[in-house]
C-alpha cells in the first residue's frame, strides 16, 4: 500500500487565508450551507467554499501521473469517485483517449455544472454504495472525498472501492501532522467529518483491508 503523491502537485499552487474563515463570517453558519453541496459550496464566494470552481487545466498534471503510473490504456476503465464538476476526468479523456470512464457525485449541482465532454460519464450517489459490479475498474480513484464522511459510511466506502477495483485504487484525504496543522484545518474545513493524523488513517485502511494507495494532504 504505497504513498503516492499526485494532488500535491497542484495543492500547494493555492493560496489560502486560515484566520478569514473564522474571523470575517460565522463559521457555523457557512458549514451548514456548505455541507449542502450546492452552489454557494462550489460558486459562491471564497469564505463559502471553492469561491468559483472552475476549470483551469491544473488537473491535467494530476492525470498524467496517473496514467504513468498505473500504466493506463485505451480501454481501460476508471471511475472517479467524488467526481465534482469531472477535471480530472476531463483530463484523463483528453491525455489518454480511449479510456473508459466513470464519476461518482453526491452533488446534484456539481452533476449539474459538470463539463459537456464527460456529463454523461457521471452517475449520482454516495461512495457507500457504489454501482457497479465486483472488479470493474482498472483504477478507482477518490481525491478530498472522503474525510467528508462519517465513519460508518467511511469503512464502507473504502470495502467499496476495494470491491470494485479488479486493479489499482488511489485516495487522497486531508490530515494533520501536529497541533498547528490541526488548527488550519479546522479553521479551514467547511464539510469535514473525520479528522485523523496520517497513523488514524492507516488504521481506518487496515479495519477495512483497504490495500490501494494513498496520499494526505496538510495545511501547513
Amino acid at each position: 500500500m504505497p504513498y503516492r503523491e499526485f494532488v500535491s502537485l497542484v495543492h500547494k499552487a493555492t493560496a489560502r487565508n486560515y484566520l478569514e474563515r473564522v474571523n470575517e463570517v460565522d463559521k457555523a453558519v457557512v458549514a451548514e450551507v456548505a455541507t449542502q453541496f450546492g452552489e454557494a459550496y462550489w460558486d459562491g464566494t471564497r469564505l463559502q467554499g471553492y469561491g468559483g470552481y472552475r476549470y483551469d487545466g491544473r488537473w491535467r498534471k494530476v492525470a498524467d501521473a496517473m496514467i504513468q503510473a498505473y500504466d493506463l490504456k485505451p480501454g481501460m476503465r476508471v471511475l472517479d469517485v467524488g467526481s465534482g464538476k469531472g477535471f480530472l476526468l476531463h483530463d484523463f479523456k483528453e491525455a489518454c483517449p480511449g479510456l473508459e470512464l466513470h464519476g461518482l457525485e453526491y452533488s446534484t449541482y456539481a452533476i449539474d455544472k459538470t463539463m459537456e465532454s464527460v456529463r454523461s460519464n457521471i452517475t449520482h450517489g454516495t461512495a457507500a454504495r457504489l454501482p457497479w459490479p465486483d472488479d470493474y475498474f482498472d483504477l478507482v480513484v477518490s481525491i478530498t472525498t472522503l474525510h467528508n464522511l462519517y465513519n460508518y459510511d467511511l469503512w464502507d466506502a473504502l470495502r467499496e472501492m476495494k470491491r470494485v477495483s479488479r486493479g489499482h485504487k488511489y485516495l487522497c484525504v486531508e490530515a494533520y501532522r501536529n497541533e498547528k496543522e490541526k488548527v488550519n484545518l479546522m479553521y479551514w474545513q467547511l464539510t469535514c467529518r473525520i479528522f485523523h493524523t496520517p497513523a488514524e488513517w492507516e488504521a481506518e485502511f487496515k479495519l477495512t483491508d483497504y490495500t490501494g494507495d494513498y496520499e494526505f494532504i496538510y495545511f501547513e
